[in-house]
């Protein structure tokens, strides 16, 4: 799977915008919430982006579920990843939508509120305890009950620290920040120490970084955010506090996953998020920092870091919907899980997958140093990004954090500023 799909597919997919006026055209008919007939009859499966790469994989899954249920045909449409929001909502608005389809969290959203999406709660309750809570529970939405879509993989990341430049700040290089009052501490000691020439962190904070502080994003209703409470303001203004003492690097307004990283290359930056791919990059162009690399959790004040779900739906108009139902679950179950994520760096999420060998014993090579502290996190991550926020609400939150880093304006008017752009932008999703 190429960087740019799980990317796209895990963390900066467009929201989907889909009025529900929209979708009264489709099929007023609908079909079973019952999933417990017989499981037979003729279905489609949509995925994102997924044939050029993966088209013997998914072959074998479904002449597996064919086999397995001899009544049964499942047709594989595989769509682009370049406009995949807008064919969801063509075909939902023209009552075309595949049985089974492959979405994110913020494009399920808006099918769920619909009335498009099979509350899997009510129809394939049996199958609950099979998956990780934090994954179950990212397939729901404010303000509606009931869980939308089965989970399937997960993706994380954990986080690469200098242990030299930690040395040199008269830290201790085993011992990195856990919490953000860890983080704030030994930020500003290493900005002190280097004279300002080292930052810890090159990114301004983002919506996961402030749930990942434990503040509190949206009400209960799913009708309005809320991070501008004490716990948002308090946030935010340490990290002005970190700007202002060049413990958060001066670049970071405009930063770039791409700009971060060569800071970290060079040494300019302390912590920095990464990946496998980064491990074998410091190795070729950095191999002094190679050799002083720390791998360690996301930092978070609750105690479990942020992951990315992505899920599979099934469409509640489906005119077969035990064979669905069925079909989803055999996509996301732990051995095809478990199958998949051996073929591409992604995580099952399906209960105890992670205890796997794969995800714990160490080979010596860096793809598997990383991919086992990424899985120890899982099992107990949560999807801190609100299934309803949208990247237009992402930018009206990194300008008004900007302007208060810059001393514009006072946290507190940033957060409020952001919360009111934000709840406007949710109206008119709606």
């Amino acid at each position: 799977m190429p960087m740019s799909r799980r990317a796209l597919a895990v963390a900066v997919v467009s929201a989907l915008v889909l009025p529900l006026s929209a979708c009264g055209s489709s099929d007023d008919g609908g079909g079973s919430t019952d999933a417990s007939g017989a499981i037979e009859g003729d279905i489609t499966f949509q995925t994102w982006n997924l044939r050029a790469n993966f088209k013997s994989y998914f072959d074998g899954l479904i002449a597996g579920f064919e086999k397995e249920h001899p009544g049964t045909h499942v047709k594989w449409i595989d769509q682009p990843a370049e406009g995949y929001p807008d064919k969801l909502s063509a075909d939902a608005a023209g009552g075309t939508l595949p049985d089974v389809v492959n979405v994110s969290p913020d494009l399920l959203a808006p099918l769920a509120e619909a009335g498009l999406a099979l509350d899997l709660d009510k129809a394939a309750a049996k199958y609950r305890s099979e998956y990780l809570d934090g994954a179950w529970t990212g397939q729901r939405i404010p303000g509606m009950t009931g869980t939308y879509a089965f989970p399937w993989y997960l993706n994380t990341g954990p986080l690469f620290y200098n242990k030299d430049l930690f040395r040199k700040a008269g830290l201790d290089p085993d011992s990195p920040p856990k919490t953000y009052d860890e983080l704030f501490t030994d930020a500003l000691q290493l900005a002190k120490k280097s004279d300002g020439k080292v930052a810890t962190l090159a990114n301004v904070p983002t919506i996961e970084d402030f749930g990942r502080y434990g503040v509190e994003l949206m009400n209960k209703q799913g009708t309005g955010f809320a991070f501008n409470d004490a716990k948002g303001v308090e946030l935010l203004t340490k990290y002005k506090e970190l700007y202002d003492a060049k413990a958060l690097d001066p670049q970071a307004l405009t930063a770039t996953p791409e700009s971060s990283g060569k800071k970290f290359l060079t040494g300019a930056v302390a912590m920095n998020p990464g990946s496998a791919l980064d491990l074998e990059n410091f190795k070729k162009q950095a191999p002094g920092l190679y050799k002083n690399i720390g791998i360690t959790d996301q930092i978070t004040s609750t105690g479990h870091v942020n992951m990315y779900v992505m899920g599979v739906m099934v469409n509640s108009r489906t005119k077969h919907t035990p064979a669905a139902v069925a079909f989803a679950h055999y996509v996301t179950d732990a051995q095809n899980q478990m199958s998949f994520a051996k073929k591409v760096a992604i995580f099952p999420s399906t209960a105890g997958s992670l205890d796997d060998p794969y995800f714990t014993q160490e080979d010596g090579t860096d793809e598997t140093r990383v991919r086992i502290a990424a899985a120890k996190s899982l099992k107990n991550a949560v999807n801190y990004t609100p299934v309803l926020f949208s990247d237009q609400m992402k930018t009206a939150l990194r300008n008004e954090v900007a302007k208060a880093l810059q001393g514009r304006q006072s946290p507190r008017a940033a957060l409020d500023n952001a919360v009111k752009a934000c709840d406007r932008l949710l109206t008119q999703q709606g």
